[in-house]
This record gives C-alpha cells, structure tokens and sequence, in this order.
C-alpha cells in the first residue's frame, strides 16, 4: 500500500501529523508552487517569497531526511496551477493508495480537500493540524453554550491544562493577565535592538528573482528581504528575542515609535504560522526566561499569552464559527477601502508610518493593525469585505484563520460582541499617548474640530454618534455616551460636519 503525503505551504515542520504515516522507503511527499494558492488574493511580495523559499528549504530537509519528495516549483512546465490538479497528475502516474495530509490552516482549502476523496476516488486521511496544541474538540466543547466567547477564559483554562506560568493551582504572582503593566509610552531616549537578519542564500536569490518576475504587480517591496527561510534561521530568531528583547517586551508591547517597525516584538509570527518553530518550544524558551530571572512575569506572561490565549483562541473560534461568521457586518459597513491604504499620499502620519512600515516589511506589530490601520477602518465604516481582502494581502504571517477573526471580531465587531466586549474605538489622544506619530503629523491631536484637528477626533465621535442605537445598550460604551450626552450641540455639529467633510474627500481619494 503507497500513499502520498501532501504538504501545505504552512506545514512545513518534521513533525507534522502526516509525516509520521508514512514510511520512507515506499512512499511520497508533494510539495508544489501552486498559482492559484499564491494568486487567490494579491499577497504581499515578501509574503511569496517568504513561503516559497521556506518551501523550498523545508524540501531539501525532507531529502536530507531521505523522504521520497516530488516538488514542483511555481515556473515548472508540469505545474498544473492548483493543488488539486498537482495531486490528481501524481497520482494518475503513480499507483497511490491513500492521500494523507494536514487539516489546512483555511475554511476554503479544507472544502477542496474534502472534495479529493470523491474526485479522485482515492482514500484521503485528514490529519490533525498539530501546528497548535490543544485540538478543535477542546475549543468547541469550552465555547458550546456560551453568549460570549472571550479570550480571557479560554486562556485561563488553557493555562491550567497545559500548566504555563502556574505554582500549583493558581497563577504566577497571583494574577492571570498583566496587561495593566504593558502600556508603557516610549522614553525619547529608548535604544530599540535590531531584528535579526539573514543573508538571502541561492535558493532564496532564485525565489526572489521569480517573484519580481511574476508578481510585480503584487503589493509591497521585494528589495531588503532578511527573514529566517528555514529552521535553523527561525531558532536563532527565537534565541535572539528571548536573550535581547522579552525582558522589555512587556512593557512596551503597545508603543509606537517612528520609523522603529520592529520595537521588542518577537518576530516569530512569520515562522510558527508556517510551522518552522512549534507553540511549545516558544512557550517554553520564555517561561524558561522567567524561571531563571532573565525576563520579568509581565512580559513572559504577555508573551505567552500570545500564544496560549490569542493564537490558540483565534484558530479555535475560526474554525468554531466558520463559513458563517466571514459574511458578518453587524454595524452595516459598506465604505470602500481608501487608496491610502495602499499607499496614496495622506496627512494623517500614523497612518502614512504603518502602511510604509506595511508595504515595505509585510510586517506591522499588532498595536498598529489595531489600533491605528483597525482603528481607521472601524470609525471610517469600511467594509469588512475589503477590510479582510487587505489584511490577508499585506502581512506575511495572515492566514484566514488568525486574520479573519482579529479583523472582524476585534476590529471592525462584525460579530456584534461574541469576541470583543466593546468596539475598540479610540481617539487622537490614544495615539499620542502610545507613539510619538502625532508629534510628526501636519494634524494637531489637541484639536478637535476644525481644518487642523486630528481626524481620529472627530471621527471617534461620529462613529459614536452613528451607532448610538446599536452601542449605547453596551455596558462598557455607557461612560462615554453619558459625555455625549453633556457635550455642546454646536461642538458635536462641527464634528458631524468635518466627519462628512473627510469622508467626502476620501470616497474621491483625494489627501486627507
């Protein structure tokens, strides 16, 4: 009996469940390029040429490992251009029994590959997706019965059954969450250390080559590519942050600096979400730090959570709610994405600073997708259609999976608070707490109104203004509708007015 292990462009670990059902001698690996998983919307340049070099680096490690590998690269005269296509020619010229593969990281691959049974009429074993560490089962039996599915108890829960950070029953220091300790604003002074780079070898230089070739009218810059292609890259990432950056992680997870795209983020999002480094050995680096002094509880903790609470929360909550929760758009929005996004000139300078920091890294930390680009896109009414399209677009590490419920749920609450509490909605005056953007912008964050305000001022206070009846009922908006309620009708008149003002120039792309 011969079967045929399929490999996603996101699984490429040795320890992935459908390579542990084959046996070397007699079976095969397929990996293929394929255009229609590199065209299904325009991904990022960088995001290409990351996961086709990580590909191609984890298929030499297969033959290394004396795997049976047929890999066919993006420009080969036998590629088919989908997957399916690429399975189906294999097998009409092999005589395989059985298809093994990975549960794929996305609703729609998932529902092709359950096609491939009766289409092929070949026997196709799913295997779990072990990327993550607790199963689907787990997530849908916490969430059942549930109004409101939080993140907060997930974790809790997840944090005792897989026992991170606990003395016994009960949690490091005493606290689950640490986030109060993780807001601080930048010192001017603050010496940020570099991410870790690599030197593109051959087999990237040829990747990025085709990509330039083939993808030029991607998004993004090719130029400047320095990202960990295989395993060995992606540990030293791992060490580099545990040793140079966890200890101020923490403190500064949620601030902004000019033209400092990187901060004391980890980095690592690009390489777990292909499957190069494993949940565990992140974690495990990291309470390690903890244990012997090397890193405070607030930034372990953040870290961690991270990864225990958000990453495994989203995967579960995705696939808990999936192929209905994609068509949610609880506040109605419908506004086109604007061309700033991809781009165009703007006054706004955060906004210029995370689409430049975007199109040229494929990166953005999560503070500035939330709470700068999401921000934006909520109070500007944007629709969540093209809000997802972007995300998924720009950003190396976007899978549906965890882009989908971060942009629908946390930022734009299509789902009208089955994941997030409140909208999260914020004004000038958070920006400037958190960066040094404002001080930069041709905007004034002091003023509220008017051709000089900043126009997250008026724009927090419209969106408010919009869904009054839709929000107002919600017990965490009730302080700030209360202000509403106080404030002076000629002052909410010129923000009404400036708001249409704005989104009249922004439905013609002018500059705003």
């Amino acid at each position: 009996m011969t079967k045929l292990c399929v490999i996603l462009g996101d699984q490429l670990s040795l320890n992935t469940e459908s390579l542990q059902q084959i046996d070397k001698s007699q079976d095969y690996v397929l990996m293929a390029e394929v255009k229609s998983e590199a065209t299904y919307v325009k991904h990022h340049k960088k995001k290409v040429a990351f996961v086709f070099s990580a590909m191609r680096h984890f298929a030499q490690e297969l033959k290394e490992n004396d795997y049976r590998i047929d890999y066919t690269a993006y420009s080969d005269s036998n590629n088919k251009g989908s997957l399916f296509e690429q399975v189906k020619a294999f097998c009409e010229q092999h005589p395989i029994d059985e298809i093994v593969i990975a549960h794929a990281g996305e609703y729609r691959l998932q529902q092709d590959i359950d096609s491939w049974q009766g289409k092929l009429n070949i026997e196709v074993t799913v295997c779990r997706d072990n990327r993550f560490v607790a199963e689907q089962s787990f997530f849908d039996e916490w969430a059942n019965g549930r109004k409101q599915l939080r993140m907060e108890y997930f974790y809790r829960e997840m944090r005792r059954n897989h026992n991170y950070l606990m003395e016994g029953k009960e949690p490091a220091g005493g606290k689950w969450n640490y986030d109060s300790q993780n807001r601080e604003k930048p010192p001017k002074d603050l010496d940020v250390p570099e991410p870790t780079k690599f030197t593109p070898d051959d087999i990237t230089n040829e990747v990025l080559e085709l990509v330039a070739k083939e993808f030029d009218d991607h998004f993004g810059d090719l130029n400047d590519f320095h990202y960990a292609v295989n395993r060995t890259q992606a540990l030293k990432v791992l060490d580099e942050f545990i040793e140079q950056r966890l200890e101020h992680f923490g403190q500064y997870q949620d601030a902004m600096i000019q033209d400092e795209p990187w901060m004391y983020h980890s980095h690592i999002s690009f390489y777990i979400n292909v499957g190069m480094l494993s949940a565990q050995e992140c974690m495990d680096a990291a309470e390690q730090a903890y244990v012997s002094g090397q890193a405070p509880l607030n930034s372990v903790e953040g870290f961690i959570r991270q990864i225990l609470g958000w990453r495994e929360y989203v995967k579960g909550f995705y696939w808990h709610l999936m192929p209905d929760y994609k068509e949610k758009n609880y506040l109605n929005a419908t506004r086109d994405l604007p061309e700033l996004f991809w781009g165009s000139d703007t006054k706004m300078n955060c906004l210029k600073q995370c689409v430049k920091e975007t199109k040229e890294n494929a990166y953005a930390h999560h503070i500035q997708r939330l709470m700068i680009l999401g921000n934006f896109a909520l109070l500007a009414g944007l629709d969540p259609e093209q809000v997802n399209e972007w995300y998924l677009i720009v950003y190396a590490d976007a899978y549906e999976w965890v882009e989908l419920p971060n942009v629908s749920g946390m930022i734009l609450f299509t789902d009208g608070g089955l994941l997030a509490s409140k909208p999260y909605a914020a004004s000038g005056s958070y920006i400037n707490k958190m960066s040094n953007y404002c001080q930069h912008c041709e905007y004034s964050v002091k003023e509220k109104t008017g051709h000089q305000a900043c126009p997250f001022n008026y724009l927090y206070w419209d969106f408010l203004i919009r869904h009054r009846d839709t929000l107002q009922k919600n017990p965490r908006m009730g302080m700030i509708y209360r202000t509403l309620e106080k404030m002076d009708g000629k002052k909410i008149d010129h923000m009404l007015d400036d708001a249409a003002s704005f989104f009249e120039r922004l439905s013609k792309n002018e500059e705003v």
